[in-house]
């Protein structure tokens, strides 16, 4: 059997016939694990969230959550950035229209370093390369300080979520891959017009954003000002009118003033934060 491509994982995630195996338990909403076969017969794993199964939120549409995780995938790969995995939206599933996301498979628990990218420790041991977020109590009232990795990896992920505005990037949501790449996952807050920012990456507040990224970020909101582009015409199936121009606007404030904003006062992160 033939590896099957990138480009073929893409298309079995879009056409591929959708077998459920099971459901993981904890998530807020229905989150099924799941195969799709791809043109090589290959049988690939991935995430499928229905739209029938998204809890009502008071501040987001009923029945967008889906298409929010789509839209942020549009996002990241029209920026050039790896962050979010293939991600489609079906009509055809087994419970009805939803997103389908390709699995994550990451780094071995035995390989992986300690601490992870995003992690507790006392406030005495957090180790050179990681940086302070919040200092807390855990559940034995010892104190903790929230750590993440000073990595560029994890910073264009913030910046990313300046942009998609993610109201729920919390430490579970971020996934070192087996293939090198940090991945997040469960964008379905994301994109509200009204500032929801909410994130466990603020240990480069005040930091200036690296020029690479805001040349990508400028490239993304001119193509986004396109009225007739595939950009716009994609995000325009998934958001609304006003959450475009509210994405827009996010990436040109970007631009303007490339620095890594402070955490706001009322709540910052989000709770639990993994």
């Amino acid at each position: 059997m033939s590896e099957t491509t990138d480009d073929g994982v893409a298309g079995a995630l879009a056409d591929g016939e959708l077998t459920i195996l099971g459901r993981i338990p904890h998530a807020s909403n229905v989150t099924l694990v799941a195969t799709v076969r791809a043109a090589d017969g290959a049988q690939v794993r991935c995430v499928y969230k229905p739209v029938s199964g998204e809890a009502p939120l008071w501040d987001f549409p009923d029945g967008t959550l889906a298409g929010r995780e789509v839209a942020a995938r549009l996002v990241c790969a029209d920026l050039g950035w790896e962050t979010v995995p293939d991600t489609v939206f079906r009509q055809d599933g087994p419970l009805g229209a939803g997103m389908v996301q390709r699995w994550v498979d990451i780094v071995d628990q035995a390989d992986a370093p300690s601490p992870e990218l995003v992690d507790l420790c006392g406030p005495d041991s957090v180790v050179a390369g990681y940086l302070p977020v919040v200092t807390g109590f855990d559940g034995r009232g010892d104190e903790v300080v929230l750590v993440h990795a000073d990595d560029p990896r994890l910073q264009r992920m913030a910046v990313l979520d300046i942009l998609l505005n993610n109201a729920d990037r919390k430490g579970g949501h971020i996934l070192a891959g087996a293939d090198g790449v940090v991945y997040g996952i469960d964008h379905g807050i994301c994109l509200h017009r009204e500032d929801k920012l909410r994130t466990v990456l603020w240990g480069w507040a005040g930091a200036e954003i690296p020029g690479g990224l805001v040349v990508d970020v400028d490239a993304f909101a001119t193509r986004l000002t396109e009225v007739d582009g595939e950009l716009v015409a994609g995000l325009g199936e998934l958001v609304a009118p006003d959450e475009i121009i509210a994405l827009l606007a996010r990436a040109r404030r970007l631009v303007d003033d490339p620095v890594l904003p402070a955490p706001p006062a009322h709540r910052p992160i989000p709770w639990p934060p993994f």
